[in-house]
């Protein structure tokens, strides 16, 4: 109960005034319930001609205690039907009652539609704010945190997990205020017509209500199992629509989907045993009720029958009905328990992703560099993924207006040492230095306002030319991004489509040819106008013909830049100011192209294997 409470004050709070609205009119609903019910009584002795009590009107003393209000206005009650039937005659107050009936019957649904109304927008609230929460973080988490995770499972979180807790969260406001105070008022109407009856009916509910938990106890365990499988496939559903190319190459087809189809047939089974558990409930509470109602009839008959009952027949019925209206908030009672097992296991992997550490912290008192002015430095730096150093100990100087190269075998640690720029991960030892202040000291945001990133491989959106060059800048102009685009060598290809900048690239920019992709990526980098530049790879995988236009279009945006230029082909950077030679995480060579070929040495031998 206490972990019910904690679930609902950290979720369902900002939509108490609905809670309110909902509990209301559920109240209402239950109280209009029970005086439809009451009609019977004199329904049923008008139809037989039954004798009803000869009562007295009495004034009702609200000082009294509930049983005596309740008697007082009953036989008040009595007095009135007495009064008709002798005046208007019994078809009329037969006429009257059923009015009656339907006018409660009338209140009752729609104070329970109104109950239903108001939970909706506490539902749908409550997703909205889950996948909000878990969109910024998964935003704000470092690049780090992914390499350890699925894409597809974190998919699947944010779906169908979210939507369970959303019916967890149903489940538990229906569970604490609505079904149990249907059951406590039915219960309490009960005792005031016959507390022997309903002591009886105590003794039953808590067998039945045994039998039915022990359906609920492996539910979490599954549904666990049923959400991470569904992970699993949309994480191999993504895998093979992006690496197509590879599974038809290679004749695949068979391999991957003999693959999902075990996994997929695999978490069908899971789900059945889930779902036949969750169904079970609703059909054993019936019977169970059944079993119960079977028996208090027998016993209450008994009574009646050897006129030891202190309620007449009539009452009895009334009685009945009032307690078959209980099974149903029992029976909603069982369901939501077993939505709440289902919730919590959806909630336990939600968390998983909610309460990640972001290892790249925000430090308390910012600096902030206004304009980068003087140079980058990387002291004694050393980084590691998990065991093995990626980084031993590297030390790189670079001037502000500097072009500075990496070069080295995959794996030396290049793409990392320029990865450390911008904090996709922290440094385990040494300091990154931007004019004089650590990069640890200054917000995330500020720091990468001061870069412009071209990767190797160009990550576009499936929106517009326009909206992908403008990325990330704000109230970028029409005549602001053609200009970037013409730096890029992009604008000609680009007003060749059939709505020019307000042409969509497709999935992943799956329309264009991967130079296009390129130069819309190098045009994004030229809007945004950084002081500092960092080109991982930009044109390695690239024809001689995209590469030259790439290059060009590198060459312009490098321009009066701070620029990284990691690089494969050893053509593209012999101009830089100085050229870094890496090797198993360290800097083992420096210096100008001429220089390097001098030192005949791993410069050397890369240039050698590359004119070959």
């Amino acid at each position: 109960m206490k972990d019910l409470f904690a679930l609902l004050k950290r979720f369902v709070f900002p939509y108490k005034r609905y809670v309110c609205l909902n509990i209301v009119f559920n109240l209402l609903g239950t109280l209009f319930s029970l005086f439809s019910f009451a009609t019977i009584i004199p329904i049923l002795q008008i139809l037989f001609g039954l004798e009803s009590p000869h009562v007295e009107y009495r004034q009702v003393d609200w000082s009294e205690g509930m049983k005596d209000i309740f008697n007082t206005l009953k036989d008040n009650v009595y007095y009135y039907i007495e009064n008709s039937l002798e005046t208007q005659g019994a078809s009329m107050v037969l006429f009257y009652l059923c009015v009656f009936l339907v006018v409660t019957a009338f209140l009752k649904t729609g104070s329970s539609f109104l109950g239903a109304y108001f939970m909706i927008p506490i539902h749908t609230g409550v997703l909205r704010d889950l996948r909000e929460k878990i969109y910024r973080k998964i935003v704000s988490l470092p690049i780090g945190f992914f390499s350890n995770e699925r894409k597809g499972d974190i998919m699947s979180r944010m779906t169908g997990d979210v939507n369970e807790v959303g019916a967890s969260i149903t489940s538990s406001l229906n569970m604490l205020f609505k079904n149990p105070v249907m059951i406590i008022i039915y219960l309490g109407t009960m005792f005031a017509m016959s507390y022997q009856l309903t002591l009886f009916v105590l003794i039953l509910l808590p067998i039945s209500g045994y039998l039915i938990g022990r359906v609920g106890k492996s539910l979490k365990r599954r549904s666990t199992a049923a959400q991470e499988q569904i992970g699993e496939m949309l994480s191999q559903i993504e895998e093979t629509i992006g690496g197509l190319r590879v599974v038809k190459a290679f004749n695949a087809e068979k391999k991957v989907s003999d693959r999902f189809l075990g996994l997929n047939d695999l978490n069908r089974r899971t789900v059945n045993k889930m779902n036949r558990r969750y169904e079970m409930a609703h059909p054993m509470s019936e019977f169970l009720g059944t079993i119960v109602i079977a028996i208090i009839l027998w016993y209450g008959g008994t009574l009646i029958l050897n006129q030891n009952s202190a309620i007449t027949a009539p009452s009895f019925i009334y009685y009945m009905v009032i307690f078959y209206s209980i099974i149903n908030p029992c029976k909603d009672l069982t369901k939501a328990m077993y939505s709440i097992q289902k919730g919590k296991a959806s909630l336990e992997r939600v968390d998983k992703i909610l309460d990640a550490v972001n290892t790249i912290a925000e430090p308390e008192n910012p600096k902030k560099i206004e304009q980068f002015s003087d140079k980058i430095e990387y002291k004694n730096v050393s980084f590691r993924y998990k065991e093995k150093w990626v980084l031993n100990d590297v030390n790189v100087s670079i001037k502000r207006g500097q072009t500075v190269a990496l070069v080295g075998q995959s794996g030396s640690g290049k793409t990392t040492l320029a990865d450390l720029l911008p904090r996709y991960y922290d440094v385990q030892k040494g300091e990154i230095m931007i004019d004089g202040i650590d990069i640890r000291d200054m917000k995330t945001r500020d720091l990468r306002s001061q870069m412009g990133i071209v990767n190797q491989e160009a990550i576009l959106f499936n929106d517009t030319f326009f909206n992908n060059i403008a990325f990330g800048v704000e109230n970028a102009t029409m005549e602001q991004v053609i200009a970037a685009a013409k730096i890029a060598n992009a604008h000609d290809f680009i007003m060749a489509t059939a709505d020019g900048y307000n042409t969509s690239v497709g999935d992943r920019g799956c329309q264009l040819s991967g130079g296009q992709r390129q130069r819309i990526s190098i045009a994004r980098a030229v809007l945004k106008n950084p002081p500092i530049l960092i080109l991982d790879e930009a044109t390695s995988a690239l024809d001689t013909e995209s590469e030259r236009l790439v290059q060009d279009a590198l060459e312009k945006l490098m321009q009066n830049r701070t620029t990284i230029v990691i690089a494969h082909r050893l053509s593209t950077i012999k101009n830089a100011d100085e050229i870094c030679v890496m090797h198993e995480g360290k800097i083992v060579e420096r210096g100008k192209h001429d220089e390097l070929i001098a030192l005949n040495g791993y410069y050397k031998k890369l240039n050698e294997m590359q004119a070959l």
